[in-house]
């Protein structure tokens, strides 16, 4: 019996999805990093965003490296490796604690980021991959089911992430789930780890390419039923020769610096919304507001993750560019509203619309790298097309904090471990420049998207 015969390809979209689901955790940086700047009150705006910066360019390498090694070596080796990978970092990470500032942010960048980051690009290629292999028939809605878990990872692991931190309940929602021990931001590192690892090692083992020439039964190609046909492929070198590519990558650039620099200060943007005023606030009320960003941030995740099956399932019917054209609108007209949406509602309209197109453009540019390009480098060629995701990852949480217009600063108290009430001050700032330039990026990357051709492949 053939491996086609004797296994259910859903299944490796299982496998997929509870990768990408441990994988999107990466998205929760917001919430880590108030009481991070609490621990380390040294530590500036830059300084703070550098490990969410590292982390995604990091991803973004281990992604060509990743590509390549799963072309080879196979899905299943990778993606566990990239487990084992991710899940360390998270735990020695746990340490940052035991190090005076300056120390503490290189440790941190060298766990979280760099480990962390290696880890999550060489298991988030993998199930992409494979299951565009699998669906030549569905490529657009698969891929946005192979990445929707990297998207709703942060819904379930934001709240947990801070519940851990400050001894809250889980909550989903608003809805308080069960209660949650207080472990601080260090020791949430290490549960996180453990998690990460179990998880992602267990759906690498349900990866596993298709064999040579495989076509779903029922699927007609070029006039032939279930059967094998000529396929045309570039190889990564060819790929980077032609303007297709950096087209395409110019505009993924666009899009993801426009949503990592919203996903990546999700909650301190919320912050600086909520506290824009001079006076003291009560535990209480900063624990709301912080509960609210938290909020935000699966809010936001859920919406990141719906993104990339709806506009995965949109590609397949209005075609790529169509779909990218719109996407890229729509999310260049949210961020240029964003500055403008301060009250909790209207501020969730704006950034679960730009998780939604964010979403989407994860989903898109996989199944586009495919149709462009072929499938028999796909894993190489799309490593190349993610740099793209790495360099928007630096760029936008940096000119978040790099064009932020300081608003001075508000006093809030918390309770010590003593039980008393220790006056706190937190800095605000202004994100309208950085929004902005994101915006106006997303609208030209949509006209962008209207002037692609298919570049001339070779048949092998």
């Amino acid at each position: 019996m053939t491996l086609a015969a004797s296994w259910n390809r859903w299944w490796v979209v299982v496998g997929a999805l509870l990768i990408q689901l441990s994988l999107g955790a990466v998205y929760i940086w917001s919430v880590f990093q108030t009481p991070l700047q609490r621990a380390f009150p040294t530590w500036t705006e830059p300084q703070v965003t550098l490990p969410a910066q590292i982390v995604l360019a990091a991803f973004a390498v281990a992604v060509i490296l990743g590509g390549r090694l799963q072309d080879k070596l196979g899905p299943r080796k990778v993606a566990t490796a990239g487990g084992l990978l991710v899940g360390s970092g998270l735990i020695l990470a746990r340490f940052t604690g035991q190090f005076q500032s300056e120390v503490a942010l290189g440790w941190l960048v060298a766990t979280f980021s760099v480990m962390g980051g290696l880890g999550i690009g060489a298991g988030y290629v993998c199930p992409i991959a494979t299951c565009v292999k699998w669906f030549p028939d569905k490529r657009g809605l698969v891929t946005g089911l192979a990445v929707a878990g990297f998207g709703a990872g942060a819904f379930f692991f934001a709240p947990l992430a801070r519940g851990l931190i400050s001894g809250t309940p889980y909550e989903l929602l608003g809805v308080r789930l069960f209660p949650l021990p207080a472990l601080g931001v260090f020791d949430t590192f290490l549960v996180l780890g453990v998690v990460f690892l179990v998880t992602v090692v267990l759906g690498a083992q349900l990866l596993r390419n298709p064999p040579p020439g495989y076509t779903p039964p029922g699927r007609i190609v070029s006039g032939i039923v279930g059967g094998a046909v000529a396929r045309e492929h570039l190889s990564p070198s060819e790929m980077l020769r032609t303007p297709a590519f950096w087209l395409l990558w110019l505009s993924y650039l666009a899009g993801c610096t426009a949503g990592l620099q919203v996903i990546m200060k999700v909650s301190p943007i919320w912050q600086s919304f909520a506290l824009s005023a001079t006076r003291p606030f009560s535990e209480a009320d900063f624990q709301r507001v912080a509960s609210a960003g938290a909020m935000a941030v699966s809010m936001l995740a859920i919406f990141n993750s719906l993104g990339r099956i709806f506009w995965g399932r949109v590609s397949d019917s209005l075609g790529r560019k169509t779909t990218l054209f719109l996407a890229f609108t729509i999310c260049g007209l949210a961020m240029l509203s964003l500055e403008h949406l301060r009250t909790y509602s209207l501020y969730l309209l704006g950034i679960c619309t730009v998780g939604l197109c964010f979403g989407g453009f994860l989903a898109l540019y996989p199944a586009v790298t495919s149709d462009y390009f072929g499938t028999q480098h796909l894993g190489a060629n799309y490593g190349w097309m993610f740099t793209a995701y790495g360099v928007g990852g630096l760029l936008g949480p940096f000119l978040a904090a790099a064009l932020m217009e300081p608003m001075g600063s508000v006093t809030y108290y918390v309770t010590d471990a003593q039980g008393e009430s220790v006056e706190r001050v937190l800095a605000l700032g202004n994100y309208r420049r950085a929004f902005w330039f994101a915006g106006i990026s997303c609208l030209l990357a949509g006209l962008i998207c209207l002037t692609l051709r298919r570049p001339a492949l070779r048949r092998i």
